[in-house]
């Protein structure tokens, strides 16, 4: 990864998010499980904004409700309730859930709150069926050194998860309830001047420093990163949804380059004197009645329209690159996208294009006056006319630099605008809970759970005779949980053992496409505790078990029995003879690789010179 100069001022934050391991959900006594069977009833709803108490109105939810979606939510009469369905008044938060919340307070140490209020912040995508998610600020003002790093921890809330989207039919959004409802803490971070590369390091500390205490959920999606990023004279821009850790750097270099080339785009305008934009749309319908372009001929033959907005003084700059594979053309395809229900646009700079001929482009520029403008087409005339608006919005906010928003990460690193950044008005208290005390109970048990921290795992681990790449890496793998039972299972397998066969073996066999599951890895580890087979055998065992047979059938099977300590000591002593005592070993382990242990080869080369 490549470094950013610090001149650029840049700025970063985290939001991460982390599922906990509790027995009940937040608000309900429903137990936090996702389910994949048939759900057992649906329900349609349609959420609305109204004005806060102040007489104000969160700016993204208004941009929500303006979609005019409906939502579809699933769920099931043995795991969901009138809670989630937002029938039932919420219950009195989870105890446990909120002592977890406490200990990764102290974990960060950052001050607790006096009372603990729920609050309710406004969420109208659909994914809470109140349209709020229940939401209590636990802490604030943390700063910690963590391996080396300092962290500082504006907020730590502890709130519901949201319901599961599960697939899209036009306007209609099915979600599923089983998520909804599942604790989760937000720890969000102070602005950090660290380079990406290290802005990952401290978005794994945070969250591995709250897994290794055993309370928070594993697996893919119990953990989910959102990153703030900022330049000098650029705008704060918050990154949903970050999938992986390892993105994470390329993330924040994208947006960077992003917010520079806007910058460009802005200076550029400038320099040019052009014009704002005045608004309004030319109807160039009738340029394109023979169009060869198939995009526009489908919509003209389901009745619709195309728009051209000038876009005067953007010449060359619709079709500069902000991110890799993404111009400037296309932040404005994204607004159009996610405002309205048309599919795109298309701009000047890359026609003649998509069937566009040159005549054609040429026509629209003599009717309009100008030769960089923006297509809009579609078969309803009021959505292009939105579209239009949209497009005029976005052009103007090009004279002021980077707008602030809240954009969604691409699998690629980029991004792509998601809603505009919410406002003040978007939380106010919920009015069917009472604060919540936090008692000195429950301070004593956070202090317990706060006592497992990831600097004594990782020193724990490096006791066991694990080097501290190897120990770092096995905090990082799933398998964390599994190596610490197996290490005080398995007392004759070496830890470092137990370590290799989970992020070397495993890893490489996976590659492979073998399926390996714990149940495997724990049949392996007993017969090697019980000295059943050889370390050298454990891959070819594990490459070829099959369901439900233990590790000793398969080296049965494959002829891999460890060979006892008397057949050994024959072998050594044969070959001794045959290769001499300093090929021994080597020989030993070509010959009957897999069967013989080098430890016992060795045992008996010893025992011959006595």
């Amino acid at each position: 990864m490549k470094l950013v100069p610090r001149s650029l001022g840049l700025k970063t934050g985290l939001e991460i998010h982390i599922q906990l391991n509790t027995k009940r959900k937040l608000f309900c006594e429903c137990p936090p499980v996702l389910r994949e069977d048939e759900p057992h009833f649906r329900v349609a709803r349609r959420l609305y904004v109204a004005l806060s108490e102040l007489g104000s109105v969160d700016p993204a939810a208004v941009w929500e409700v303006k979609k005019r979606r409906s939502f579809v939510y699933e769920g099931y009469r043995d795991t969901t309730c009138l809670v989630e369905l937002d029938e039932e008044p919420p219950h009195l938060p989870d105890e446990e859930a909120l002592t977890i919340a406490v200990a990764a307070a102290k974990i960060f140490n950052a001050k607790l709150f006096d009372e603990i209020y729920v609050m309710r912040k406004i969420v109208v995508d659909g994914s809470n069926t109140s349209g709020f998610q229940r939401t209590m600020l636990i802490a604030h003002d943390g700063l910690t050194k963590i391996l080396g790093y300092t962290i500082g921890v504006d907020t730590i809330a502890l709130e519901e998860d949201a319901a599961r989207k599960i697939k899209e039919e036009g306007k209609t959004v099915y979600y599923r309830l089983d998520r909804l409802g599942i604790p989760l803490i937000e720890i969000s971070t102070s602005p950090m001047t660290y380079e990406p590369q290290q802005v990952e390091e401290v978005a794994w500390i945070i969250g591995y420093s709250v897994k290794v205490t055993g309370k928070a959920k594993r697996g893919l999606g119990t953990v989910r990163q959102d990153v703030n990023v900022s330049i000098a004279g650029g705008a704060k821009t918050e990154i949903k949804g970050v999938p992986r850790l390892d993105l994470i750097p390329k993330v924040i270099e994208y947006e960077v380059e992003r917010q520079l080339n806007l910058l460009k785009i802005k200076d550029e305008l400038r320099n040019r004197g052009a014009p704002q934009p005045e608004g309004g749309y030319v109807d160039v319908t009738d340029i394109f009645r023979n169009t060869s372009s198939k995009i526009v001929r489908r919509t003209l033959e389901a009745g619709g329209v195309v728009y051209a907005v000038k876009a005067p003084g953007f010449q060359k700059l619709l079709g500069l690159e902000v991110q890799p594979g993404r111009r400037f053309g296309t932040e404005l395809a994204d607004y159009v996208r996610a405002w309205t229900e048309l599919g795109g646009l298309i701009h000047s700079d890359e026609l003649p294009g998509y069937g566009i001929s040159a005549d054609e482009v040429r026509a629209v520029e003599q009717k309009l006056g100008v030769s960089s403008f923006i297509l809009l087409s579609g078969a309803e005339p009021k959505e292009v006319e939105d579209a239009v608006d949209v497009v005029v919005r976005r052009l103007r906010q090009a004279f002021e630099g980077v707008p602030e928003e809240t954009r969604a990460a691409n699998p690629d690193g980029t991004t792509k605008f998601m809603r505009p950044r919410p406002g003040a008005a978007r939380m106010y208290p919920e009015t069917d809970l009472p604060p919540v005390k936090i008692t000195f109970e429950i301070l004593r048990r956070a202090e317990e759970i706060a006592s497992r921290r990831l600097e004594d795992e990782i020193e724990r681990m490096m006791a066991l005779g694990i080097n501290k790449d190897m120990a770092v890496r096995i905090v990082k793998s799933p398998w964390l949980d599994y190596f610490n039972e197996w290490v005080a299972k398995y007392s004759k397998v070496p830890p470092i053992q137990i370590a290799s066969f989970l992020l070397n073996t495993a890893k490489a066999l996976s590659r492979e496409g073998v399926d390996i599951v714990p149940e495997k890895i724990e049949s392996v580890l007993d017969a090697l505790n019980r000295g059943l087979i050889t370390k050298e055998a454990v891959e070819e065992i594990l490459r070829n078990m099959k369901e439900n047979e233990s590790a000793f059938d398969v080296a049965k099977r494959l002829g891999l029995i460890r060979m006892s300590y008397a057949e050994v000591k024959e072998i050594v002593e044969r070959l001794v003879k045959e290769v001499g005592r300093d090929n021994v070993v080597k020989e030993a382990m070509r010959r009957y690789r897999g069967r013989v242990d080098v430890s016992d080869v060795q045992r008996a080369l010893n025992e011959l010179t006595q």
